[in-house]
């Protein structure tokens, strides 16, 4: 499979008993690639390789774009448990949009190397389907290292759990390895300006351009400007940077076509090396294999926003740091660096009684803690339901409406993860030093599934500080599922959006029977009320009034009058969408109707977001009113105030005059700013009545384990099956 070239001299690893387990440190240079195989139309192929241990990806490197001969000169460190282990490399081909083109694999029998001296190797790459292929060869150099066993060096990898006594060590520290492998140095900044003179790729001569970022694993794709060649995006976004030499962002431009595939425009590059640090830099990127510019600020800015600790490290329980980080979003600080708004520090301690997912009656789970685009996990306890995880995590806030989710996963050698349970807790909703059992809920968050969490959350912000991020656009995440169609969901946004009208309509209906007289005492108090105000009316009274509604409603709940009910209608209907893509889950490979509607689907799924944006509106602004989130209302109410007092005092030819002003004059003294609705970017914070129902905290019962017969009846069938088999 490979040629070895070694020095006849040092000591073999043949000679050394492999049955015992140790810890070795394998150093590998990813040199070169020779003669790969072409996979694009051109005759060339893009490049890239992924190193795999135990099926579990632990490398893969940058792209080297039109180049059978490529030349990476990559460095990576992996540590290894068993030399039994093999090394599997893989190469594949990057389609931009698309799925990538397989290049051939190899393996390295890692039994084979020696120990304390580097070794170059070349290995051919083969298709296991076309085994007489010639796929061309990869270089590498690889140095293996032993360790002592009891050093801190373990990643998440495999490991036994052995029992000397009844108790059994359950946690591991993490190495310097696995947090490198987690923690980024740098946030990358990327604001899309504009594109300019882009190619005309639908007959109208036109086209609908968006844009695909794309670093390492981390993805972005931008809005859809419709029937332009010069398209204005104005979207700013930000990417983790985790190596310090910078990285490579490739971007690609594509014109969107409803009911087939959407064509290629054009492709660009970004070396984040070749820029300077704590620096806006304005970038005029001409598009190859196309027509046409994009124009981006990129700014590299250094980063220490998270961190991960074992439980006995405790920021909080630090005086100094303590007082520093209090220091640090006091009020006094409130206009120094408005982006960081607080400080989020989660402990995650333990789960008990998770959901068995391996054969052998056990799982093997890890805790993935996220928080918008912050993405950190523990290590994995293995062959346990009742796991101690007993670290802490820490987060800079961005946003104090941002909602903090804990997953908790299996892993499993040969495939994805399982999931095992989530939940979703909005950061305004903590109690600060409050250790709290939460029930896990099943992906789409609508119910229970078994197992609880225990975490400990603490919470630190700036007020005002967060009051100006609140009327900024939200952050988008650019880890989401993409939407599909679904019939319940459908059907939800559509009797959600049915209620917000049916408010309006009743309304109406009131007036006109106001106008009709059937409740004579009615339409005398409408009527006389109707000369009043109009006779009185001044345009500061419109804040006036929402103010007051405000203030209505608030006195209605303090004094016990809550007139805000439990939205049963919607949790009615995601339960019946659980049952529905559970049912899709286990049917996947049955061809319904819905799979005959591809010609269709982005039309059904633009009507589904469509109906589920205008449905949130109104709910949010309902929830506004109804004091659902304090902290909002509150700033609802501040904001009224001051409009109140500013038409009241201010005629309203000024006010028009400024706006006016700073309308026409705001490209003029900002080129490059990103145009936002400060309303619309309030309300979006507001959450919607199906958020409320995912971010609804269940009760913790010892005794009760909700869905249990439903996740069990697979194996009892199973087992069923094999009693009744002759």
């Amino acid at each position: 499979m490979h040629a070895l070239r070694v020095n006849p001299t040092g000591t073999s690893n043949a000679e050394l008993p492999l049955a015992e387990p140790g810890m070795y440190q394998l150093d590998i240079t990813l040199k070169r690639g020779h003669n790969l195989a072409a996979r694009d139309r051109r005759g060339t192929s893009d490049p890239y390789v992924k190193f795999k241990i135990g099926g579990k990806e632990v490398f893969r490197s940058k792209t080297i774009h039109k180049n059978l001969n490529p030349v990476w000169e990559e460095k990576t460190s992996i540590m290894i448990e068993h030399l039994r282990e093999q090394l599997y490399i893989k190469v594949f081909d990057y389609d931009f949009g698309l799925q990538d083109d397989f290049m051939g694999s190899a393996f390295l029998d890692l039994g084979s190397l020696e120990q304390n001296r580097a070794t170059e190797v070349t290995l051919s790459l083969k298709d296991p389907h076309y085994a007489d292929q010639d796929l061309g060869t990869i270089l590498l150099s690889v140095l293996l290292t032993p360790k002592e066993q009891q050093r801190e060096g373990t990643m998440l990898m495999r490991k036994s759990w052995k029992r000397s006594s009844k108790f059994q060590t359950q946690s591991i520290r993490l190495s310097d390895l696995h947090r490198k492998a987690q923690l980024w140095r740098g946030i990358v900044s990327v604001t899309l300006i504009e594109g300019r003179e882009l190619k005309a790729m639908d007959p109208n001569g036109l086209s609908d351009p968006y844009v695909k970022f794309r670093l390492g694993h981390q993805k972005y794709k931008s809005k859809i400007m419709p029937k332009t060649l010069n398209p204005q995006w104005r979207e700013q976004f930000d990417l983790h940077l985790y190596e310090e030499r910078g990285g490579i962002v490739d971007i690609t431009v594509w014109d969107k076509d409803a009911g087939k595939k959407d064509d290629f425009i054009g492709r660009c590059q970004v070396d984040l090396s070749t820029l300077s640090k704590e620096q806006t830099h304005k970038l005029e990127l001409p598009l190859e294999e196309g027509e046409g510019f994009l124009v981006l600020l990129v700014t590299l800015t250094a980063s220490a926003a998270v961190s991960i600790a074992d439980l006995p490290v405790n920021a909080l329980e630090d005086l100094k740091e303590q007082e520093e980080i209090l220091r640090r979003y006091s009020l006094v600080r409130m206009f120094h660096n408005m982006k960081d708004v607080g400080f989020l520090q989660v402990k995650v301690i333990r789960a008990e009684g998770l959901m068995a997912a391996d054969v052998t009656g056990k799982s093997d789970p890890f805790c993935v803690v996220e928080l918008n685009n912050d993405r950190l996990l523990t290590h994995t306890v293995y062959k346990n339901l009742n796991p101690e995880w007993n670290k802490i995590f820490t987060f800079n806030i961005k946003d104090i409406h941002s909602v903090l989710e804990v997953t908790v996963y299996d892993e499993d050698r040969d495939r994805s993860a399982d999931f095992l349970g989530k939940v979703s807790i909005p950061l305004l909703s903590i109690q600060n030093g409050e250790q709290k059992a939460y029930v896990l809920k099943n992906k789409q968050l609508t119910g229970p599934t078994k197992g609880v969490i225990y975490l400990e959350i603490d919470v630190i912000f700036n007020a005002v500080k967060a009051s100006f991020r609140t009327l900024m656009p939200k952050e988008q995440k650019y880890i989401e599922e993409e939407n599909r169609i679904s019939k319940q969901l459908l059907l939800r946004n559509f009797m959600r959006m049915k209620r917000c009208v049916m408010v309006l309509v009743n309304a109406a209906y009131y007036i006109n029977s106001c106008f009709d007289w059937d409740s004579p005492p009615r339409s005398l108090a409408a009527f006389v009320l109707f000369l009043f105000v109009t006779w009185n009316f001044e345009l500061y009274m419109i804040p006036l009034t929402l103010l007051l509604l405000l203030v209505w409603n608030y006195f209605l709940i303090i004094s016990g009058k809550d007139n805000r009910q439990r939205d049963t209608v919607v949790e009615d209907m995601l339960e019946d969408e659980e049952e529905e893509d559970d049912r899709d889950d286990k049917d996947s490979e049955k061809k319904g109707f819905m799979n005959k509607l591809y010609a269709i689907q982005e039309v059904c799924v633009s009507v589904q977001n469509i109906l589920d944006e205008v449905a949130s509106f109104g709910e949010r602004i309902k929830n506004t009113f109804n004091w659902t989130v304090p902290f909002l209302s509150w700033l609802a109410i501040v904001a009224l105030c001051v409009f109140t007092v500013i038409l009241y005092f201010t005629p309203l030819r000024y006010i028009v005059l400024v706006w006016g002003i700073n309308k026409f004059t705001k490209k003029l003294r900002s080129p490059y700013a990103i145009d936002n609705n400060e309303v619309l970017d309030f309300l979006s914070r507001v959450p919607s009545d199906v958020q409320l129902v995912q971010y609804q905290e269940l009760k913790h019962d010892p005794t009760h384990s909700p869905n249990l017969f439903k996740m069990m009846l697979p194996k009892l069938h199973m087992v069923f099956q094999m009693w009744t088999t002759p």
